[in-house]
């Protein structure tokens, strides 16, 4: 029976079925015959939809099978079931296969030419190598990376935070030195001391002086560049806001750390008797003048060590081979200090809620809590996932205020 002749016989079953004597204003019959063609509609769309999916994931599934191996890099489209079906993203080159998790700690690291951040998140960073110091760029700006010294001088980069390959600020200098709060920098640049604003990747508002050969910026207060002096000539303040050249040089200062919320820095000064390296608190509006000294175990006078955030403690190494923690609050005749475990081997930083860290000569990370080194405790360096042997992590500085 056809299509037509269906109709009529059930047009013709349903007008024997309707007792009224006059015509109705609806179509039974049609509204039937409308309803049942839109369900034979639905059913065909239905399976048209299933087949072009079958399709695409039958391509799908031949163009990985015909395609290259590794990690391309290109984002991978998966058509999964709209009942919430959520794939797990392929391994790229950006995050590591399982076992070889991120390095998590307090602070971001640097580990050969990767960035494992805090947060747990792991970057490589194209083209950079040898890292000596890294410092993070208030306001979410990125990170400012320097290098370790080679023939060719030293390396500054900035490592944009959007992703993209780090960017060389400065190459060849013969010594670079960023601000704690990360809005500075100072270099050696041939015969010329130089120091820039950094904003936004870039170095502006520059200026620079004439120094002796072998006069490098080991640190700043505030605006002002500490400069170290060549053959122990001390350390002298150049104030490059207001020009000219660095002040007189302090002789008995031997090396700077840091400063305190104050202003004033923390450094080492040849003082007592006999001479000895001991902990000062100095005075850079007055050419360094020390305004606090504290003598007790001898220290070293390497320069490595770093001061807490709240300016109430100092690490840095004794002249054994370990790290002391000195209680600035307490400094006075006799600096207060404790055994705080291993040398210091690199940077140190400091945690915003009190913790150094530092990597030591083995690679490990030593975690300082001044609290638990007061109870007696001893510092322990703790071994790294993913560290390849040889390397050695860069702990990178939080930003300060």
């Amino acid at each position: 029976m056809t299509e037509d002749e269906l109709e009529r016989a059930l047009r013709q079953t349903l007008a024997s079925r309707v007792a009224t004597p006059r015509p109705l204003a609806a179509d039974p019959a049609g509204a039937v015959l409308r309803r049942a063609r839109v369900a034979a509609r639905r059913r065909t769309l239905t399976g048209l939809a299933l087949a072009g999916v079958a399709t695409v994931l039958v391509t799908t599934g031949m163009a990985q099978l015909g395609g290259p191996t590794g990690h391309s890099g290109t984002p991978t489209v998966v058509l999964g079931d709209p009942g919430g079906f959520s794939p797990v993203p392929l391994p790229t080159a950006s995050s590591p296969a399982p076992g070889k998790g991120p390095v998590r700690a307090e602070l971001d690291l640097i580990v050969g030419s990767w960035l494992d951040s805090s947060g747990g998140e792991r970057r490589e960073l194209t083209g950079l190598s040898g890292v000596e110091r890294a410092q993070r760029v208030p306001d979410y700006g990125g990170w400012l990376v320097t290098s370790v010294a080679t023939p060719a001088g030293r390396t500054l980069w900035w490592v944009p935070p959007n992703g993209s390959d780090p960017q060389v600020l400065l190459a060849g200098a013969d010594a670079v030195v960023v601000a704690a709060d990360g809005r500075q920098v100072a270099w050696r640049d041939g015969a010329y001391l130089a120091a820039a604003g950094v904003v936004g990747g870039q170095l502006l508002a520059s200026s620079r002086t004439a120094a002796p050969e072998g006069a490098v910026p080991i640190g700043f207060a505030g605006d002002a560049v500490l400069v170290r002096q060549p053959d122990r000539g001390g350390v002298s303040v150049w104030r490059r806001p207001v020009g000219g050249v660095p002040g007189a040089a302090n002789p008995d200062v031997l090396t700077v750390y840091g400063t305190l919320p104050d202003g004033r820095v923390v450094g080492l000064v040849s003082a007592g008797t006999p001479r000895q390296p001991c902990v000062a608190l100095l005075d850079a509006a007055r050419e360094l003048t020390p305004v606090r000294t504290g003598c007790g175990p001898a220290v070293a006078t390497d320069g490595l060590g770093g001061v807490s955030v709240d300016g109430r403690w100092l690490l840095l190494n004794a002249a054994r081979k370990d790290a002391l923690l000195v209680d600035l609050a307490s400094l006075g005749a006799a600096a207060v200090t404790r055994p705080a475990g291993p040398a210091v081997a690199g940077a140190v930083a400091w945690t915003r809620s009190g913790a150094a860290l530092h990597v030591d000569a083995t690679g490990g990370l030593v975690r300082v809590r001044p609290d638990r080194v007061l109870a007696g405790e001893r510092p322990t360096a703790s071994a790294l996932d993913g560290v390849a042997p040889g390397e050695r992590p860069v702990v990178v500085a939080d930003t300060r205020s």
